[in-house]
């Protein structure tokens, strides 16, 4: 059986947490800060989880991820 191939963009993008959650970087902050309130760009810092129905998606993306 060949192996799998593993998503380019996906495994430069997510992470694979201990609990099998999938981490990424906080969406939005690419550019327009201005218009953007003080609160979201607070909130908006570090990384946050993908919720489960997006977690399937990535996880098809990455087979060898554990």
């Amino acid at each position: 059986m060949p192996k799998m191939k593993t998503k380019s963009s996906a495994k430069k993008r997510f992470k694979v947490t201990a609990n099998g959650r999938i981490v990424t970087a906080q969406a939005g902050k690419r550019h327009g800060m201005i218009k953007r309130s003080n609160k979201f760009i607070r909130k908006a810092r570090g990384t946050t989880t993908l919720s489960a129905q997006d977690e399937k998606i990535v996880k098809t993306y990455m087979p060898y991820a554990r």
